[in-house]
């Protein structure tokens, strides 16, 4: 049987001092990743180097904190021994000495347990409900029309607002809806101005800010009602509340966080000189672009240029031109033997013309037109004495038996004024009839009185 000795056993799992507390340190940051504690402030010592020590103690125990100098841009509070404070710290382990410490990231006057648990509650609450999903963010308008601003009208936040919108864009309206920001009724003014800007739609983006301060202070931005509030915005709102440590519900529920009141308005409002510089870009790009196209096109009429010179049409002009004044010259020389031509064939016809010219019968004729002429005059006339000597005859008789001859011997004619009729016998007339009797010269109206039939 072999016996085994103590400073054997304890040869076989010796680790130095070093390993122990490295794998201690190990040990503590998996067990102890972030945790909050609460204790009373001691041997609090500030070095040059501008981070910050001290012990976090209660009635029974304390332990060493160290809180660097980045971490404490965010606190609310000057840290003071003796202060009751509760700190969020990561568990460490200072290997060289073999010190348990804390390494604090936040620390807060304690007093707001009862606060912290109602905001955790409602967070939970809230994010089970959905306010907070990244699906119901609403992107924020790349060049608003105008910014409201809702937050205490005299408060610093305020201040810092309007002075980084007017040097970002100063030209961008802002409208403010004044609102209390801390108290028992901040919540109720904080939802209304909400809804009116929403009501108004004067803008289309909405900062919702307020300077740092204690949970306590800013709890207005950690009630349902503002949270709701927010949630139903059909407005983009930007939260900017408080310092970059302070988280709200507000935060959660806003379309983006900000960490603070300036860092909203700079994430509402573009750059303007940003802007100005893109145009400056673009007008850039766009002369370049226009240059390229404008030498583009000077290589195509370049090219075109050069074929046209290579095709020159000054060159079938003269051809044609030549060809023109040899056809001229044909045509010329066409149009002369034709007139020649044509010259040789009058000449031939009038000839031929003159062997069969009319003017001998033409003479012939007329001797002949002016004896039948004369002839017809005399022929005309002795009819014409003839027919006169006929009609004189004609008229003797005429007149011998004309009834206006009988009337010149005393004889009259009586009518019928109505009818025209000739009045022959009494048997044509009743007493009271009216008559016209004709004379040789002139006439009378006369009315039956007696009829006689004898």
């Amino acid at each position: 049987m072999t016996m085994i000795t103590p400073s054997a056993s304890i040869q076989r799992n010796v680790i130095t001092v070093t390993q122990l507390n490295r794998a201690t340190s190990q040990l503590l940051a998996e067990h102890f990743l972030s945790v909050l504690v609460e204790g009373e402030i001691s041997n609090l010592s500030t070095p040059a180097s501008g981070h910050m020590y001290f012990s976090l103690k209660d009635a029974n125990a304390q332990v060493r904190c160290a809180m660097f100098r980045t971490q404490q841009r965010g606190l609310a509070f000057k840290p003071e021994n003796g202060k009751q404070v509760i700190v969020k710290a990561q568990v460490s382990l200072y290997e060289p000495r073999g010190d348990y410490q804390l390494i604090v990231e936040h620390i807060e006057e304690a007093g707001d347990g009862a606060l912290r648990r109602a905001f955790d509650a409602l967070k939970q609450k809230l994010l089970e409900q959905g306010l907070f999903e990244p699906a119901h963010k609403q992107a924020l308008p790349v060049l608003p029309k105008a910014i409201g601003v809702i937050t205490s009208p005299s408060g610093a936040a305020i201040r810092d607002i309007l002075t980084v919108l007017k040097r970002r864009f100063a030209t961008i309206p802002v409208i403010i809806y004044p609102v209390s920001v801390q108290g028992d009724n901040a919540k109720h003014e904080i939802a209304k101005a909400i809804e009116i800007a929403n009501r108004h739609k004067q803008c289309d983006v909405i900062i919702l800010g307020r300077g740092g301060g204690s949970l306590e202070d800013l709890w207005a931005f950690n009630e349902e009602l503002v949270a709701r509030a927010i949630y139903a915005s059909q407005i983009p709102i930007i939260s900017g509340i408080g310092h970059e440590t302070d988280f709200t519900i507000a935060d959660f529920v806003a379309d983006l966080r900000a960490a603070t009141p300036s860092a909203a308005a700079e994430h509402a409002s573009p750059d303007l000189q940003q802007w100005l510089s893109r145009f400056s870009y673009l007008e850039t790009r766009l002369q370049q672009q226009l240059q390229r196209k404008l030498n583009h096109k000077q290589q195509t009429l370049d090219w075109l240029t050069k074929r046209l010179q290579q095709q020159h049409p000054g060159q079938k002009l003269a051809g044609n031109a030549r060809r023109m004044d040899e056809l001229e010259a044909r045509l010329n020389q066409a149009m002369h033997t034709k007139l020649r031509h044509m010259a040789g064939m009058i000449e031939a016809k009038t000839a031929k013309l003159w062997q069969h010219n009319p003017a001998v019968t033409i003479n012939s004729l007329k001797q002949r037109q002016d004896y039948l002429t004369n002839r017809l005059v005399l022929a005309t006339g002795h009819k014409l004495r003839q027919l006169k000597q006929r009609l004189l005859n004609s008229s003797q008789t005429l007149h011998a038996v004309s009834p206006l001859a009988t009337l010149s011997r005393g004889y009259a004619m009586t009518i019928n004024p109505a009818s025209g009729e000739i009045i022959r016998s009494t048997e044509q007339l009743k007493p009271g009839d009216i008559v016209q009797t004709r004379l040789a010269q002139g006439r009378f109206t006369s009315q039956v009185k007696v009829i006689d039939p004898d």
